[in-house]
């Protein structure tokens, strides 16, 4: 238990208390500043006033002796085994510095954003770990505290609450959380009891029963597998999905590709120097299908390395690991579902590559990909060697 911390106040100059006499002969012998604080008096007179309770009665309690005068509680970090933190929190506010203008009249703007874009803003706090604070702002103007934290990585136009942030999402069930989404509890009777939003950063396991998120609070901003839906509060917390996401359709085309030839098209076919595309329905043999992403052959693409993504590939990319030495992360073989394990394999091969912050965040890119084969003689299960 830490000892209790007492704060020095100055002693009435027209009190007779054995506590303001004392104080005031001990302050003519070593004089302090005042601490200016008001009812300073009335506190130190207060705490004589149980402490000769105590002397009459027998040793003061461990409650008494824990008491702080007026001292206000300290925010606790929501970590597992820490009880029932207190989350406090600052009211809805424009965003802070030149850029911050209150908005106006009518609804509050919800501006358009990707998933991509959601998780991307949020590492950025997480890789500069944002102290906590619910008065302080960023750089970007977003307040340091959780709720200050999603409204930055959805950028909304100036500082929610967790009694405001729903307005800006739509509810949605546990089966439909996506990267990008929020879980938020909001305790309308008592906000700083337990109140606390965090980003769902995609499924850890196939069993969904773990998650990656993405948090505000004491110290500062982090990232890591988390029970679902939290560690407290399990029947309050609620998904949310941010109302302005934005999506590719499938099947619809981009603009520039509408079916008309253009002056370059045109050029390509007429001089037979366009690139032969397979028709529709045509099957390439299997010694040629090996993708080549980024210029890296073998490399399928970021997209195969979500979270819950399932293919070939996760499953080479955990064997290379393990031939690399990074097999400490598998309780088991690797397999075809990409999970927490395997993010921490290439995160810490990664930082051994000298990438530090969010440059190492367990997701392999072309580079990784890349250096992971690069001395490969025979890469597995058909990847080319690079």
């Amino acid at each position: 238990m830490t000892a209790p911390v007492f704060e020095e106040f100055a002693p009435a100059a027209d009190c007779d208390c054995p506590g303001c006499a004392d104080g005031r002969r001990v302050r003519r012998v070593s004089p302090r500043p005042s601490s200016g604080r008001p009812g300073g008096h009335a506190a130190v007179c207060g705490f004589v006033a149980m402490a000769a309770a105590s002397a009459v009665l027998g040793a003061v309690t461990p409650a008494a002796a824990a008491v702080t005068p007026g001292r206000p509680a300290v925010a606790r970090p929501h970590v597992p085994g820490d009880g029932e933190p207190d989350t406090p929190q600052g009211p809805v506010s424009p965003l802070y510095g030149p850029k911050g203008k209150p908005a106006g009249p009518g609804t509050v703007p919800t501006p358009a954003t990707t998933r991509t874009k959601i998780i991307s803003r949020a590492k950025i706090w997480v890789a500069a770990q944002v102290p906590y604070s619910m008065t302080d702002y960023w750089t970007d103007g977003y307040r340091q505290d959780c709720s200050g934290y999603v409204s930055m990585a959805w950028g909304l136009p100036g500082n929610e609450w967790t009694g405001s942030l729903d307005q800006f999402g739509v509810k949605i069930a546990k089966e439909e959380l996506e990267p990008g989404d929020i879980l938020l509890y909001h305790n309308p009777d008592n906000p700083e009891k337990g109140s606390h939003v965090v980003i769902f950063g995609g499924w850890t396991d196939y069993t969904h029963t773990s998650y990656t998120v993405y948090e505000q609070t004491p110290p500062h901003t982090r990232s890591q597998a988390t029970p679902y839906p939290y560690w407290s509060n399990a029947d309050k917390y609620v998904p949310y999905r941010y109302k302005g996401l934005t999506t590719v359709t499938a099947g619809a085309r981009p603009a520039a590709l509408k079916g008309l030839p253009g002056r370059r098209a045109w050029n390509l076919l007429i001089t037979g120097k366009g690139r032969s595309i397979a028709p529709r329905g045509f099957v390439r043999p299997a010694a040629h299908r090996t993708p080549a992403s980024h210029r890296v052959p073998g490399y399928p693409g970021r997209s195969h390395f979500r979270p819950g993504e399932e293919n070939a590939f996760v499953t080479q990319l955990g064997r290379r690991l393990v031939e690399k030495g990074f097999g400490r992360f598998y309780t088991a073989g690797p397999g075809p579902r990409w999970g927490e394990a395997d993010r921490r394999a290439v995160e810490a091969f990664q930082r051994t590559q000298g990438w530090l912050g969010g440059a190492a965040d367990g997701y392999p890119g072309p580079e990784t990909w890349r250096r992971l084969f690069a001395d490969a003689d025979a890469a597995p299960d058909g990847v080319t060697a690079l």
